[in-house]
């Protein structure tokens, strides 16, 4: 596929993804962490026509100057931002006007590349084409987190979820570790974050076939886990009091006192052999403690998804369908005990796209493999994902590691 048709499916592919909203779905905000829907078309749009057609168009013109502020998001380099808790009181542009901005914008990338071809080009719109893919993820995310706060309990999907299957036995795999290379080999696209590849030794250990299953961690839940301070890190504890948690955000029980989970197609009985998703790194190192085991380091859990295939996803994670090492790709971000930290040798790109990932490693966790949101062809064995201990609107799950 050349770049203008894979251009035009991953920009068609975002569209599809808000077709079954409503205008007002579009321009809500559940909380400052989660981005309108509206927000997030015009925002990767923005994208395109301020590092590719701002420098390259033969007399530029920007579809609206107000828009260079209204959308961008965390670039420092480029100018103004309009606050990021404030953008679902983003009335205006309406949904009309953020279609005629895309589409604006895909008629004068299609002219661009009609003329002019060349690395840097090439460079910025696979690189923009990357970021889109990332949205389209978090358009499924911030949806599902929107929805969620309505006792209607919509769905944004309205059609049955797929049958998960019987889940397998968590049976423990062995790896030797030794001295390995951990990071993005080359082929292929890669963020800055997953270079320089590198040496680590990883000592022997052992991982979880699967994934740790709603009914694994209801278990944990009814012995008590989210009362138990010993199995917390301290400021998941305080995580935990201050928020009166007792269980997974999406959780929550009938009127027969039935467990619930909130779905993209809306509220299901909680499903005990699907994998318990929407977690908190807190959560996922206090089940690992509950369980006697721990979190992978993110070089334990790459080393070993050189042995995975890569498996793809719906609207919500699925069961494992056999033994072996299964659910690495297409279900759930797995945390890790891992700091997001640069590799040895890390070095940002110059100017305001250098501000991508390197200015975020603080006070973050990495998370491995990519999730049932994750869209076809975007998840690899180097990816790092990063998120602060506390996030759960993700599709984030449990993979345990034993020493």
């Amino acid at each position: 596929m050349n770049l203008l048709h894979r251009y035009a499916a991953v920009r068609k592919h975002t569209l599809a993804l808000a077709e079954p909203l409503s205008d007002e779905d579009c321009g809500a905000q559940s909380m400052p962490d989660a981005s309108p829907i509206k927000w997030h078309l015009a925002h990767t749009t923005w994208f395109f026509e301020t590092f590719i057609l701002e420098r390259m168009e033969t007399d530029f013109t920007p579809f609206h100057p107000a828009f260079r502020i209204l959308f961008n998001s965390y670039y420092n380099g480029i100018g103004e931002k309009h606050p990021r808790p404030q953008r679902g009181l983003l009335t205006r542009p309406g949904m009309a006007q953020v279609r005629a901005y895309r589409a604006d914008v895909d008629a004068r990338i299609a002219r661009l590349l009609e003329r002019e071809h060349g690395e840097e080009l090439d460079m910025l719109l696979t690189l923009g084409l990357q970021h889109e893919q990332q949205h389209q993820e978090l358009m499924l995310t911030d949806v599902k987190h929107l929805l969620a706060q309505s006792l209607l309990r919509p769905a944004y999907m309205d059609i049955p979820l797929p049958a998960a299957g019987v889940a397998p036995a968590m049976a423990w795999l062995s790896f030797d570790g030794g001295l390995t290379d951990i990071g993005h080999t080359g082929d292929g696209f890669s963020f800055d974050n997953e270079l320089p590849r590198h040496k680590q030794y990883v000592a022997p250990f052992a991982l979880a076939s699967r994934l740790v299953t709603n009914g694994e961690y209801l278990n944990f839940v009814n012995a008590g886990g989210y009362a138990n301070a010993a199995l917390w890190l301290a400021e998941g504890w305080d995580w935990v009091r201050t928020q009166n948690l007792r269980a997974p955000i999406y959780w929550f029980q009938d009127e027969k006192g039935g467990w619930q989970e909130f779905t993209l197609h809306g509220p299901q009985p909680l499903d005990l052999d699907r994998p318990v998703t929407h977690v908190s790194l807190f959560e996922a190192d206090a089940y690992a403690q509950w369980a006697g085991a721990r979190l992978p380091t993110e070089a334990e859990w790459e080393y070993a998804a050189a042995q995975a295939s890569i498996e793809t996803g719906s609207l919500h994670p699925s069961g494992a369908t056999s033994d072996g090492l299964r659910q690495m790709y297409g279900h759930c971000w797995q945390w890790t005990s891992s700091s997001y930290a640069p590799y040895p040798g890390f070095a940002a790109a110059e100017g305001a796209l250098g501000e991508y990932n390197g200015k975020f490693m603080l006070n973050q966790y990495v998370l491995r493999g990519s999730s049932c949101a994750t869209p076809e062809g975007h998840a690899r064995a180097s990816y790092r994902n990063f998120f602060p201990a506390g996030a759960r609107w993700q599709f984030t799950g449990i993979r345990l590691a034993q020493r």
